[in-house]
């Protein structure tokens, strides 16, 4: 099936050369564009994309408030945050916002192509540099927080809570089949009950969830 993806930036030329390089992509089309996060949460309503690719810093609505607004209407969007800043203060609060994935504006046609496919498909999309930006702030909550949604950790199974650990130190399901030596198959079916379990989005937001009840602490 085509993923249809909506352009979020206010810069013509940088939704211009984005459509461009989707639109010769096999299996992706640019289903429309918005200049800003107000304009963003209209287009979603509108057209039903699969995807969004939103960046962060825009006048009227920014992308952090967008993409809040898109996951608590409960569409099947999935959002994509671009941003020219690997260092960018938002990059966790846009995660917990509801952000499947962070990639940067410097990243190839491939990799761009790449990451919109891995978010439609459900899976988290990380720049390593942003990763290393979470753990950080994740280092920061540690101090501060305390557990949160530890009920819905007791819910999991002891594979489970396996299965969630690995997925926020980063394993595909791949990696984490080899970890656990069983079979990729059981390990989507063993992601999909966490994240129904957890009412949870996708796998980006099990890391974070993870995170947060202290199931894992950086470093």
């Amino acid at each position: 099936m085509t993923i249809r993806v909506l352009i979020v930036d206010d810069q013509m030329m940088v939704r211009e050369g984005f459509s461009v390089l989707l639109n010769a992509m096999d299996g992706i089309e640019v289903a429309g564009e918005a200049v800003n996060g107000r304009e963003a949460i209209a287009q979603v309503a509108a057209l039903r994309p699969d995807v969004v690719l939103m960046d962060i810093r825009m006048p009227e609505m920014n992308g952090l408030e967008a993409t809040r607004e898109i996951v608590a209407a409960d569409t099947d969007a999935k959002v994509l945050v671009l941003t020219t800043f690997d260092l960018d203060e938002y990059v966790y609060q846009a995660l917990r916002a509801g952000a499947s994935g962070f990639l940067l504006k410097d990243a190839s046609a491939r990799q761009l192509a790449d990451g919109v496919r891995v978010v439609a498909a459900g899976d988290a999309l990380l720049a390593p540099s942003v990763t290393k930006r979470l753990i950080t702030e994740f280092s920061k909550l540690s101090e501060t927080r305390t557990h949160v949604g530890s009920a819905g950790v007791s819910e999991l199974t002891e594979r489970e809570t396996e299965v969630l650990v690995l997925i926020a130190q980063g394993l595909s399901n791949a990696e984490i089949a080899d970890r656990l030596i069983i079979a990729e198959s059981t390990i989507k079916t063993h992601v999909s009950r966490i994240l129904v379990k957890l009412g949870l989005r996708d796998r980006t937001q099990a890391a974070v969830f993870a995170y947060e009840t202290r199931l894992v602490t950086p470093g």
